[in-house]
């Protein structure tokens, strides 16, 4: 490839109209968000985590979709989850406050239900 071949293309992806740009956004996220998916219900990262650092394709993911990605987890149980801890079902993960956040990744991280309620007092 030539130096005229590089800057025509790099050219072009500038030039892009912006409904092109926002759909290969919208591709980049949406592929991003199904690993993230994946790698939860295998097990390789923990929801606690994601909800504590809140990575940039998460941002808009509502919780009860970031939740039923578990493995065992339906959407009755995630509702009833976040029923206890007065969060909305689909509250995006971005809009959080600290608070909510910190409550949030300390519930998901109690295995032992014991623990859970020992937080919420």
């Amino acid at each position: 490839m030539d130096a005229a071949s590089i800057a025509s293309a790099q050219m072009t992806a500038v030039q892009a109209p912006q409904h092109m740009q926002a759909l290969a956004r919208a591709n980049r996220v949406r592929l991003a968000r199904a690993e993230l998916k994946r790698s939860i219900a295998r097990g390789d990262v923990e929801v606690a985590a994601v909800v504590r650092e809140c990575p940039w394709e998460t941002k808009s993911m509502t919780l009860a979709e970031l939740l039923t990605s578990q493995r065992r987890w339906g959407r009755t149980r995630a509702r009833k989850f976040l029923l206890n801890l007065a969060l909305n079902e689909n509250k995006r993960l971005g809009t959080l406050t600290s608070r909510q956040r910190t409550l949030l990744s300390t519930e998901l991280g109690a295995k032992d239900p014991g623990e859970r309620s020992a937080v919420l007092v």
